[in-house]
């Protein structure tokens, strides 16, 4: 069984610790933590990792968020990927800071990366785990929000909210989206 797994954000030192790049960063971590390294392909960077009896393809698009399905879709047709082996990691100014919730397909909740993955395969049926990222300034400075880096008290509660989303990747992949949803959107 094969998997694409991708993260998304957004290129370039600006955005390297912005909440934005949520996606980024847990598949850097999740690579760091399987020993394995990205490199430069067509439409992002790419790493390849095998465990036991399952494929995984991880996927940092470099034609940045709002044009995220231009490398989903070429990556699970050149890997021969279903669908339903899809599972795009962004953030969500709707859910607490560090509240993660898998759903197995859905609207896009006003994410750019989701609504053009979306236009692009034509349907919602795909996994996302959205990351929460709380939303101090509702109102205003949305994208100077969203954009910003991380305050120090999130960062020293990220790498366990990013551990999880690690073991949640797994979970997906060998026990499936249904009992997986049922195991980890229970957690606080």
């Amino acid at each position: 069984m094969k998997y694409l797994i991708a993260g998304l954000g957004n290129f370039g030192k600006e955005y390297s610790n912005t909440r934005h790049n949520i996606g980024f960063t847990i598949l850097d971590a999740f690579a760091e933590a399987s020993n394995i390294v990205f490199t430069p392909r067509r439409y992002g960077d790419i790493a390849e990792y095998r465990y036991k009896s399952r494929e995984f393809v991880l996927l940092k698009p470099s034609t940045y968020m709002n044009l995220s399905g231009n490398a989903v879709r070429y990556w699970l047709q050149k890997e021969e990927i279903e669908d339903q082996n899809l599972l795009v990691m962004v953030d969500d100014l709707a859910l607490p800071f560090g509240q993660l919730r898998l759903r197995k397909k859905g609207s896009d909740g006003g994410h750019n990366g989701l609504k053009h993955i979306t236009q692009i395969l034509g349907h919602e049926d795909y996994a996302r785990l959205r990351f929460g990222i709380g939303n101090e300034e509702k109102r205003y400075n949305q994208i100077d929000y969203v954009l910003g880096e991380w305050t120090p008290e999130e960062k020293v509660k990220l790498p366990e909210r990013i551990k999880i989303a690690g073991e949640i990747i797994h979970s997906f992949a060998f026990i499936g989206i249904d009992r997986t949803m049922n195991q980890f959107n229970t957690r606080p």
